[in-house]
């Protein structure tokens, strides 16, 4: 008999669906358990530069669309939770191995030094750096949150392609705070199309 691995089973489950229920809701203590689940993401130095903005207003999801080159998931999905990167997420470094220390990870005075190279480390990096830094972190937990999402019955997509500049503007962002991602989250109301991949021999080399 073949077990089927529950994790496995999710990732090959997981589509992008671009049809959604409308009327479906989604509560917001639904969204944000699944986002707290979702922060057991690494990331770089800890520092957890990610950032959420659920929008589940309807009225705002169509204005966001204007921008986002009306794509007909961001009106029809339960919500869209914006996924923000914070390049001065290093400002939250002594509060971060504070809270390491009091759950007994790590002895004071290791958090005390992590903390303080991280503020330097990163103060001293280059705009371009820094934003690197929060892209890559935030792929990593926006991947958590699709396959989260999928386990708790909803569906998602991720959407890159919208003005990040008049999103932005008109979320009147803070100049630290930079839009990378929309993801849909709701009921599918059609299924996804299939997706080939590329044969994995084509993509993998080993040791040079």
């Amino acid at each position: 008999m073949t077990v089927i691995n529950p994790l496995k089973k999710i990732m090959f489950e997981r589509k992008s669906v671009r049809k959604y229920n409308s009327n479906a809701v989604i509560s917001r203590e639904t969204i944000m358990q699944l986002l707290e689940d979702a922060t057991s993401s690494p990331s770089s130095s800890n520092m957890q530069p990610w950032r959420f903005i659920v929008i589940d207003d309807k009225d705002i999801q169509k204005n966001i669309n204007f921008f986002s080159f009306n794509q007909e998931q961001i009106e029809t999905a339960s919500a869209i939770i914006a996924i923000i990167g914070d390049t001065e997420m290093y400002l939250n470094a002594d509060e971060i191995y504070a809270k390491n220390v009091e759950l007994g990870y790590m002895p004071e005075a290791v958090a005390s030094n992590l903390a303080q190279n991280s503020k330097e480390m990163y103060s001293a990096s280059s705009k371009e750096a820094l934003q690197n830094i929060v892209h890559f972190d935030a792929g990593l937990i926006s991947m958590q949150i699709m396959l989260l999402a999928k386990e708790m019955g909803y569906d998602t997509v991720a959407m890159g392609g919208f003005d990040k500049l008049k999103f932005a503007e008109y979320m009147q962002l803070p100049s630290n705070e930079i839009p990378i991602l929309l993801l849909a989250i709701g009921e599918a109301a059609a299924p996804a199309y299939g997706s080939s991949r590329m044969p994995i021999e084509r993509l993998v080399r080993f040791n040079k």
